[in-house]
């Protein structure tokens, strides 16, 4: 007989440890992501398509930002504010995108630089911006009389000396004559700019125009930089040489604009238990203007709040340079503007806003349906009624401050 063979053991089958596991488990909360994997694109790829097929770098954060115009910016209860700086308008961006997401009900407040808000009103009264050059002789457009605006190109006389001389008629209204903040003032001038775009048929071209007509509030946070707060000046200079003080009434007052911006976040979130969100193209002022309004219900006013929604911010500004143009939300979580808790519906594109605006506004346009217009410019007085309220039930420092100013007087 053969000698047995040695018997084979089998091993137990192996359990994996709890390093393992976790590290497993771990992993799968890394690759969790939707495969990038898109279709291809071809002549029945509409927008919505291109977009959602945009996977990586700043065309992700671009659909990211899509997304949350289309999740959440569509709701009845989130109130948006958009926030434009750098020359947009003259770049057509207000016929193209702004105006119909202020009509689809995207847009309920507006803070834009002055310079933007001038420029708007060449449209409305139907003064031609034509495509250009950036690599042009400035010199020899000087002599010619025209005047450059990276690749736009105007006539100096008869688009931005015009402009000038009709904005100093308007200023002369009876309306115009008191004090008033940009908001106020903003109304009166697109009632102006509606009529222009009705007797030019020119359409739907004016974003102020579109604001008046959709109860849209808009703001300057600093007007005198800016032609419209140059001629506000020179007129207030004429007045003062020719002894007519008592007849140019017209002051404009950043506080009331202070006050009437916060009074929209603050009846959003307070009394209407709502959200809110902006829409944050480009940096600058405006942006601060629309992000302060938080601060200044939790720090000035001493109301509780926790800051905005939602954030969408599309910029050319580096962050490493310490300048607010290019500060992401997670910055602003730590001053209040933004909600620490609501970080993950932040996105920041770093992207030309005159590529970013139009599809964005082309994406909210197709993917969502339209909204009820809130018409916060109408109901201004109610929301200044309120922040009042707010204020004195929970500011500690009222009758001190009270009885400061009384003696002011003495």
């Amino acid at each position: 007989m053969g000698k047995d063979k040695p018997r084979r053991h089998s091993r137990p089958a192996t359990q994996p440890s709890a390093k393992s596991a976790q590290a497993t488990a771990g992993k799968s909360r890394y690759l969790c992501g939707k495969r990038i994997l898109p279709e291809p694109i071809s002549k029945a790829t509409d927008i919505v398509h291109l977009i959602d097929g945009m996977d990586a770098y700043n065309g992700g954060r671009l659909r990211a930002a899509c997304h949350l115009l289309r999740d959440k910016y569509s709701q009845a209860d989130v109130t948006v504010g958009m926030s434009l700086a750098g020359a947009l308008t003259p770049a057509g961006l207000g016929p193209s995108a702004i105006i119909p997401l202020m009509n689809h009900g995207f847009v309920d407040w507006v803070c834009a630089t002055g310079a933007n808000m001038y420029h708007d009103m060449h449209f409305a009264f139907n003064m031609p911006m034509h495509r250009g050059s950036h690599t042009v002789d400035d010199a020899d457009l000087r002599a010619k009389g025209v005047t450059r605006i990276y690749d736009i190109l105007f006539d100096y006389e008869d688009v931005l000396m015009e402009t000038d001389r009709r904005l100093r008629r308007i200023l002369l209204r009876p309306e115009f004559q008191k004090e008033m903040g940009t908001r106020e003032f903003y109304h009166h001038l697109g009632k102006v700019l509606d009529e222009h775009e009705k007797s030019n048929g020119t359409g739907q071209v004016s974003v102020l125009a579109a604001a008046y007509r959709n109860g849209i509030p808009v703001f300057t946070s600093s007007p005198g930089d800016s032609t419209i707060g140059m001629n506000v000046a020179g007129l207030e200079l004429l007045a003062e040489a020719s002894g007519l003080r008592d007849r140019f009434k017209l002051k404009i007052n950043p506080s009331i604009d202070v006050n009437d911006s916060t009074a929209i976040i603050l009846n959003a979130k307070k009394y209407e238990n709502g959200k809110t969100a902006v829409i944050l193209v480009g940096g600058g002022s405006p942006k601060n203007f629309m992000l302060q309004t938080e601060p200044q219900i939790q720090e000035v006013l001493m109301i509780p709040e926790m800051g905005q929604d939602y954030d969408i911010n599309v910029t050319d500004a580096r962050p490493d340079t310490g300048g607010l143009s290019g500060a992401p939300p997670s910055e602003a979580a730590s001053w209040g503007k933004i909600d620490p808790a609501k970080l993950e519906e932040t996105v920041t594109a770093y992207l030309d806003v005159t590529v970013a605006l139009p599809m964005m506004a082309a994406y909210a346009i197709q993917a969502a349906s339209p909204k009820k217009l809130k018409r916060l410019y109408d109901r201004g007085d109610e929301l200044h009624e309120k922040l009042i309220r707010s204020y004195l039930e929970n500011n500690k420092e009222v009758e001190m401050l009270k009885k400061l100013i009384r003696k002011l007087g003495a």
